[in-house]
C-alpha cells in the first residue's frame, strides 16, 4: 500500500514550485485570487524576505504542495493514504477531497494571519533522545512552560515554549548524555502548545462556516494519530486543536505501518519527512516482538547483519569528511535535515565545503550544488541521483544495495536526471514509486 504524505512549514525557500508554475497556470491564478498577490513571484523572488513570515510562508507552502500534488495525478499511481505535517495536513485533506482547492488556501490563510499573531515564543528541535528523557529533563529543571509539539521521529523532539524558558534549558540538554543537538526553529511563535488556544479558537469559528465533504482516499489526523471519521464536525474540530496541541508524527507513520503502508512518496519541496520517515520505520523495524508472558520471554535467534545502508553512510561521510574539516566537531552533531544557514557559512565556506566534497568524493562538485541543498540528508539525496557519483559515495564492500540501482528503469531514470529531462526530486518521486 502506497501513502503521500505533504510538508508543512520549514520547507519554505525561495525558488519553490519553479518548474510546475508554469506546468499548472490555472491554478496559479486562482492562488492569486485568493491571496490578492502574485504567488508564484513570492515563491521565486521571495520579495522583502517574505517566506520568513508565517503569514506568507503558509500559503506558499499550500500553494506549492498543490503543485505537486497536481503534478502526481498525472506521473504517479493512486494513493491509498494521505497524511502532511501540521500546516501538510491541508493539502492531504485537499488531495482527499474535503475542500476545494480555495477552500483550502482561504482556511491556510486565515491559519497563517493568526499564528503569527501569537508573538512571545519560540520552538526548539532536541535530536538523540527519548521522550522520557525529554520529558523528565524538564521536570527535573521546572521548565514547565515548555511543552513537546512535535513527536517527528523516535529520538527527535521539537519544543514550544516562552523564549526565555528554551533559552534557559538550552545548555542543559546540551549536557544530556547522547544528545545530538538542541536546535533553534525559525518560527515567530510557540506553535502546538497551549499558547496557542487563542488563535485556535478563533480559527474554530471561522471552521464553523466551512462545508467539508467526505474524504475519497483516508487521512491521518496529527492530533490522534489515526483517520479522520467521516463525521465533518470532526474534521473541523481537529483542524482547529492542531493549531494549540502536538503533532504526533510517529503515531501517524506507525498506523500507516501497520495499516500496511510500505511506500511513502513525500511530494512538495522537501525529503524532511522522507527522512522522519525513514527513522521511525527503521525504529519500528528493530523493536523486538513483544512476548506474550512478560515471565518467559522466548530467546531471539541471531539475526544476520544487516546490509550497509548507502544513503546513510553518505550523509555520515559529508558530516565527517566535509563539514567537520571546516567547521570542526560541532558538524558530528549537527541534524542531518537542518539547514547549512545555522552554521553561519559565508560563500567562501561554501566554495571550500564544495572542494573538499569534490576530493572526498573524487569527481567535481559546483558551489552551487552545496547552496542549493542546504542539508546533509538533501545532499546526499542528490549526490546517490549522479552516476558519477554514487559509486564512490557507496561503503566500500557492499554490492547488496548497489544492485538496488542496477533496476533499469532506475538507470533510465539516472540518465534523466543526470541530463537535465527530469529534475532531481521528480527523479527521486519516481524511484520512490517503483520501490
Amino acid at each position: 500500500m502506497r501513502c503521500y504524505v505533504f510538508p508543512g512549514q520549514g520547507t519554505q525557500k525561495k525558488g519553490m514550485g519553479r518548474s510546475l508554475f508554469g506546468r499548472f497556470p490555472d491554478l496559479r491564478r486562482r492562488a492569486d485570487r485568493v491571496l490578492g498577490y502574485p504567488i508564484e513571484e513570492l515563491c521565486l523572488e521571495n520579495p522583502e524576505r517574505r517566506l520568513s513570515d508565517t503569514a506568507y510562508a503558509q500559503p506558499a507552502i499550500y500553494v506549492v504542495n498543490a503543485l505537486h500534488w497536481s503534478a502526481a495525478q498525472e506521473d504517479l499511481p493512486p494513493a491509498d493514504f494521505f497524511a502532511g505535517h501540521s500546516l501538510g495536513e491541508y493539502s492531504a485533506l485537499f488531495a482527499a477531497g474535503a475542500f476545494d482547492f480555495e477552500t483550502g488556501l482561504t482556511l491556510v490563510r486565515r491559519r497563517a494571519e493568526l499564528m503569527s499573531q501569537v508573538s512571545g515564543g519560540a520552538m526548539a528541535a532536541v535530536v538523540g533522545l527519548s521522550e522520557q528523557t525529554v520529558q523528565q529533563t524538564l521536570e527535573q529543571h521546572g521548565a514547565t512552560g515548555v511543552v513537546i509539539a512535535n513527536y517527528n521521529a523516535p529520538e527527535q523532539f521539537v519544543l514550544s515554549g516562552s523564549r526565555e524558558e528554551l533559552a534557559r534549558i538550552k545548555p542543559v540538554f546540551e549536557q544530556v548524555e547522547g544528545v545530538r543537538g538542541f536546535v533553534p526553529v525559525r518560527v515567530s511563535g510557540p506553535f502546538h502548545a497551549p499558547a496557542m488556544a487563542p488563535a485556535a479558537d478563533r480559527f474554530r469559528s471561522l471552521l464553523a462556516s466551512v462545508e467539508v465533504g467526505e474524504l475519497r482516499t483516508p487521512v491521518i489526523s496529527n492530533v490522534t494519530g489515526r483517520p479522520f471519521g467521516p463525521d465533518a464536525q470532526e474534521v473541523r474540530d481537529l483542524l482547529a486543536d492542531q493549531i494549540a496541541r502536538p503533532v504526533r508524527w510517529t503515531d501517524c507513520i506507525r498506523y500507516l505501518r501497520d495499516a500496511g503502508v510500505s511506500a511513502f512518496t513525500e511530494l512538495g519541496e522537501s525529503k524532511v519527512l522522507t527522512s522522519l520517515i525513514d527513522r521511525i520505520t527503521t525504529a519500528l523495524d528493530a523493536a523486538p516482538d513483544p512476548a506474550p508472558d512478560a515471565e518467559a520471554k522466548p530467546a531471539r535467534q541471531p539475526e544476520e547483519e544487516p546490509a550497509p545502508d548507502p544513503r546513510r553512510a553518505l550523509i555520515e561521510r559529508i558530516k565527517r569528511e566535509i563539514l567537520q574539516p571546516e567547521i570542526g566537531d560541532e558538524a558530528l552533531a549537527f541534524d542531518e535535515d537542518a539547514s547549512f544557514r545555522q552554521l553561519g557559512l559565508n560563500s567562501i565556506i561554501y566554495v571550500r565545503l564544495a572542494r573538499r566534497a569534490g576530493t572526498v568524493l573524487g569527481v567535481p562538485i559546483k558551489p552551487d550544488v552545496i547552496f542549493q541543498h542546504r542539508s546533509c540528508s538533501a545532499l546526499a539525496d542528490h549526490l546517490l541521483t549522479r552516476d558519477d557519483i554514487a559509486g564512490a559515495a557507496a561503503p566500500e564492500a557492499s554490492p547488496a544495495p548497489l544492485r538496488e540501482y542496477q533496476d533499469e528503469r532506475v538507470t533510465a531514470l539516472l540518465h534523466d536526471c543526470a541530463d537535465g529531462t527530469l529534475t532531481v526530486d521528480r527523479t527521486i518521486e519516481a524511484i520512490r514509486a517503483l520501490a
